[in-house]
């Protein structure tokens, strides 16, 4: 059977299945994006997380406001650290609600801690009011996350919105580009720690990201390195003398 015709096969039923599960109120644009895959997916759920996942973007932007929405737990503040659910780097994101002492239970997002709907959705659909107490996530904040915690798996969509020019010099991005934080990650948990959460999102999200060739990225990665070295000796010059006199 050539590929085509499997394909044919397999979207008929794909197609009538995911038509059956639709509600009133489904997203227009997800629907239309589903019926354009290859392989259409063949429940709604499947179609929501597929539409995010080619919108990384858009999800990235949307997961943030959710969490400027919902806000960060009262007296919560960015903590490194084994145990509770902390992160264990200053590279990974702030994520309070994923924490052991602010976790919302079933029915709320993990990551911007706002109610999750039917189909992982941020909205409700049904207009019933009623979150899926079944779900943790919604599937926008599933996409932002990894693209937050692995952006350089999304090089190709972060080129094509730089125009394919290299952030720094202006030239052409090469074959060798690699995705950079603008205000690297150790200057954030040093400098801008004290900043509401929702904020603090920015610098792992897209407007603290760029492109740049990859010989620009060796040279800012030593002035980086120069740079936290020069902290470390001073912070040691005027660290107090330990042996006494």
């Amino acid at each position: 059977m050539a590929t085509s015709e499997w394909r044919s096969a397999r979207n008929g039923p794909a197609r009538a299945r995911l038509e059956r599960a639709l509600r009133p109120g489904f997203p227009a644009h997800v629907l239309q994006h589903a019926l354009t895959r290859p392989l259409i997916p063949p429940t709604p759920g499947r179609a929501v997380a597929s539409y995010w996942r080619h919108h990384v973007l858009r999800a990235d932007r949307l997961a943030r406001a959710l969490a400027a929405r919902t806000g960060a737990p009262e007296g919560w503040t960015w903590q490194v650290g084994p145990g509770e659910g902390l992160p264990t780097h200053f590279r990974v994101p702030p994520a309070p609600y994923r924490e052991a002492r602010h976790a919302l239970g079933p029915g709320a997002c993990r990551i911007c801690g706002g109610p999750v709907y039917r189909f992982g959705w941020h909205r409700d659909l049904a207009g019933d009011g009623a979150p899926n107490r079944r779900a943790g996530w919604h599937a926008a904040c599933v996409v932002a996350w990894e693209f937050w915690c692995a952006p350089s798996d999304h090089l190709k969509t972060l080129k094509a919105r730089q125009g394919h020019r290299c952030a720094v010099s202006g030239k052409r991005l090469l074959r060798g580009s690699e995705v950079d934080h603008r205000l690297p990650l150790y200057r954030v948990w040093r400098e801008e720690r004290d900043l509401p959460w929702p904020f603090l999102l920015a610098y792992w999200g897209t407007p603290n990201l760029q492109v740049i060739n990859r010989a620009g990225h060796l040279s800012k990665c030593r002035e980086e390195a120069d740079e936290r070295a020069a902290v470390r000796r001073d912070a040691r010059v005027l660290a107090p003398d330990d042996e006494g006199p």
